[in-house]
């Protein structure tokens, strides 16, 4: 009876499906490195491959972000916001581009910032699972630690929302005359966790967009200008709101004020009457956004002028003559 050859009993080093042995072991006839192919090579070769398309992927995506935030057709409005609501008023002139490319480089941002995440997210992932880590625990601890993250860093969560959301509801934008409460003035940046305002005496204000509870815009659609024109008691109020009327419509159709008005001037009349003010005359005028107040500056002057050659005097409480005996 012949003894069976013990070399010959041993199992293949190598499996018939893997590839990766079977050519270690016929390049360096060594078991050992055949069996630990996976590991040497395989493995490593597995997570530069993971590394390099993660990369890749990312920089394609990031470029398309960047060409759709960019505006290369001389003022247009960048692809990334056509599909979004803008309520930016056209009569910022050259600051409204500006408004646009920060908008857009701003969202941009934010999605930049979710591709890099879900893309190398998704990358550590699939090389823990190479190197053969039990991704569940990973999962949970992944899932607690963000929810401690949010905890401790609630009012940055909520300054970064609320910017993310005003950012694509275009609330407001660089250039349009806001109030927000403690703050109001003139937008020079917005982030997505601080809104730089600059208010009338020249005080930047720098205001945290959790912090907003509510946004006064007065430079979306149109505005309107109100003039009040006080006169004293006595005077003919029939003849003062004729001359207030015949001056606003004169001065509305000349320049530089026919440049701003989108409707006729209308004179509402008297507005009130009291013992300091005399007899208030109120006169209003549709503008386009932002230019209120220098019509209402521009119309005070004229027809104080016209009221003055028209024997109207003011009330003697406000510094003018009494009327004439």
């Amino acid at each position: 009876m012949s003894v069976p050859d013990p070399i010959a009993l041993q199992p293949p080093p190598c499996e018939p499906s893997d590839s990766w042995c079977r050519t270690v072991l016929e390049v360096t006839n060594n078991q050992w490195l055949a069996t630990s192919a996976d590991w040497l090579l395989a493995t490593p070769i597995t997570i530069l491959l993971i590394l390099v398309v993660a990369f890749v992927l990312r920089l394609l995506v990031h470029r398309l972000i960047d060409r759709l935030t960019r505006d290369n057709n001389g003022g247009k409005i960048p692809a990334l916001l056509r599909p979004l609501r803008e309520r930016a008023p056209q009569a910022l002139g050259q600051l409204l581009s500006e408004r646009r490319a920060q908008r857009a480089r701003t969202i941009g941002s934010v999605f930049k910032s979710i591709t890099s995440v879900i893309v190398y997210g998704l990358a550590f992932m699939m090389v823990l699972a190479e190197l053969g880590v039990n991704l569940a625990p990973v999962l949970a601890s992944a899932g607690i630690l963000g929810v401690a993250i949010g905890f401790g860093a609630q009012n940055l969560v909520r300054d970064f929302l609320s910017g993310v959301f005003m950012m694509l509801e275009d609330q407001y934008g660089v250039g349009d005359v806001v109030d927000v409460g403690e703050a109001s003035g003139t937008v020079e940046a917005v982030g997505l966790r601080i809104t730089t305002l600059r208010d009338v005496n020249g005080t930047v204000w720098y205001v945290r967009n959790g912090e907003i509870l509510r946004v006064g815009n007065k430079s979306q659609g149109f505005a309107v200008a109100v003039v009040d024109v006080p006169i004293a008691y006595g005077s003919d109020v029939g003849q003062a709101t004729d001359i207030l009327g015949e001056v606003a419509t004169a001065a509305t159709e000349q320049e530089p004020l026919s440049e701003d008005v989108l409707e006729p001037p209308e004179v509402l009349g008297v507005e009130r009457v009291s013992a300091a003010e005399g007899i208030m005359l109120r006169l209003t005028v549709k503008v386009r956004p932002g230019r209120q107040w220098s019509a209402q500056r521009t119309l005070r002057a004229k027809v104080m002028e016209a009221f003055e050659d028209g024997g109207i005097r003011g009330p003697v409480a406000m510094g003018f003559p009494p009327p004439e005996q």
